[in-house]
């Protein structure tokens, strides 16, 4: 059972990222089996379960060690070499689509605050975290960014269109700016429309006043659906984190783990 966790083609790809283990302070237990901490940190994601509940003789290390894994890990940006490594892939099977690309965010309430918090004022202004994604035109997350609950949306288009990975594609050529950019109202501004036509980008984002929110549904809809799918990941739902390199660090590995899913059809 738990080896479904991380599958063998799963760990072929996230093996070579890891950084080598630097020298023991002292003589002690032997280094835990990395592919054991990368299940422990997958079942954690998956089921939000506290760290320290995780179930030592099922995995054979501690809850603690597998966090201090992930902090390492997080810390060399192995998951985001992993979705770079992963788009490329799909890339080069034609399965990522870049006729048109969504941008849409939820929020999570921050039980433990910490940075990248502030009031949620969908959620009576009670301490949260916001996930912004960027998505192609059949939902496959290109990058993604944390914020508080109270950053307005707009402010992070650009950022997140700018990190989007050159992505290899059947012809070689590599390609990171979507030839479309769907969005709601939260999105709509002359500055925003300005830098996607500098950009090269055709803007199809919402105009207030103009047009219904429901207009652009049949196009947007595929960003609401990966926003339902990252939820699925408990660890997900609520930060429970206080520290967001560590919670942005589940959300880069979530958004693996759907890619994963489009690569490999009978991963779940």
């Amino acid at each position: 059972m738990v080896r479904e966790l991380v599958p063998d083609a799963f760990w072929r790809h996230v093996a070579p990222l890891l950084p080598p283990p630097g020298p023991k302070k002292k003589l002690g237990r032997p280094r835990a089996d990395d592919r054991a901490a990368l299940e422990a940190i997958v079942f954690v994601l998956r089921s939000g379960i506290p760290w320290e509940m995780l179930p030592r003789k099922q995995f054979g290390l501690s809850g603690m060690t597998a966090w201090r894994r992930l902090e390492e890990w997080t810390r060399a940006g192995v998951w985001e070499r992993l979705q770079e490594r992963l788009l490329d892939e799909l890339g080069l099977r034609g399965k990522v689509d870049f006729s048109r690309a969504v941008i849409d965010s939820s929020s999570v309430r921050a039980s433990k605050r910490g940075p990248f918090t502030g009031p949620n004022p969908t959620d009576r202004a009670k301490a949260g975290s916001k996930h912004h994604l960027l998505v192609d035109a059949q939902g496959l997350p290109l990058t993604e960014s944390v914020t508080a609950a109270n950053v307005h949306d707009t402010h992070e288009l650009f950022p997140l269109l700018d990190s989007v990975p050159a992505v290899r594609m059947p012809s070689g050529q590599r390609r990171l700016r979507p030839t479309k950019l769907h969005g709601d109202k939260a999105y709509a501004s002359i500055k925003n429309r300005r830098g996607l036509r500098l950009r090269g980008i055709a803007s199809r984002i919402a105009r207030p006043g103009v047009e219904s929110k429901e207009r652009l549904g049949p196009y947007r809809w595929v960003a609401e659906r990966t926003l339902a799918w990252k939820n699925q990941f408990r660890r997900l739902r609520v930060r429970d984190e206080r520290r967001d390199d560590i919670h942005f660090g589940f959300l880069v590995l979530g958004c693996c783990l759907m890619l994963l899913r489009r690569l490999y059809p009978d991963f779940r």
